[in-house]
């Protein structure tokens, strides 16, 4: 099975361009390190996040950066930049508002499907929680990210794919230590808060891919 994981700089965290099997530094290197681990020989992983892209980012790259790889499951966690690169008065401002996200998302979606025949999808919630980065504009935060996310589980649920909830992930582990221990700014998770994301991602694959 190829596992290919697509995203922005939570899934990039560092991976080394020049080497098609680096899974780059957070959440997917821990999956595959896993993976490859419990059952040897039996996945091929594949990064390709790019750190900075909103949803028509992965649109516009998706036959070089996933249908020309042909996985079988692809992952998806964008989002985050569709809002944050919206933000403020400058006039380079380029996010992409709720109802232009759930469109691309479902162009992005229903185009991989028709490529990649029998492909499965597991769909990330995006998340966010007050920190250095966030703060400043934790009004816009809190009240447009929850309408990206709202979309993915909806696309989720209509596409009958795999949807895996985050938020709350997150939210539930705030209760344990402060938000900067699990995402350093707000945005970007610490190494803890990659291993919650890989833990999450780990137990709807193995109750949903795995045990079916």
């Amino acid at each position: 099975m190829k596992i290919l994981f697509y995203g922005d700089s939570i899934t990039d965290v560092g991976r080394d361009r020049g080497n098609p099997a680096s899974l780059g530094a957070g959440y997917p290197l821990l999956i595959g390190a896993q993976l490859g681990a419990e059952r040897p020989g039996a996945y091929v992983f594949r990064n390709t996040g790019v750190g900075g892209d909103r949803s028509v980012d992965l649109y516009a790259r998706v036959k070089k950066d996933c249908w020309n790889h042909r996985p079988d499951l692809v992952s998806i966690l964008v989002g985050i930049n569709d809002v944050w690169h919206g933000l403020g008065d400058d006039p380079e401002a380029n996010g992409v508002d709720a109802e232009r996200f759930c469109r691309v998302y479902r162009m992005l979606l229903e185009d991989t499907a028709a490529q990649l025949p029998g492909v499965r999808f597991l769909l990330m919630e995006p998340f966010v929680l007050s920190g250095t980065g966030t703060s400043g504009d934790w009004d816009a935060f809190s009240r447009e990210l929850p309408l990206r996310a709202q979309a993915v589980r909806r696309l989720a649920g209509e596409l009958h794919t795999l949807f895996l909830p985050l938020q709350e992930v997150f939210d539930r582990a705030c209760t344990l230590c402060p938000s900067d221990y699990w995402l350093a700014d707000g945005v970007h998770p610490t190494p803890a808060g990659h291993q919650l994301i890989a833990d999450a991602w780990l137990d709807l694959f193995r109750r949903e891919v795995i045990g079916k």
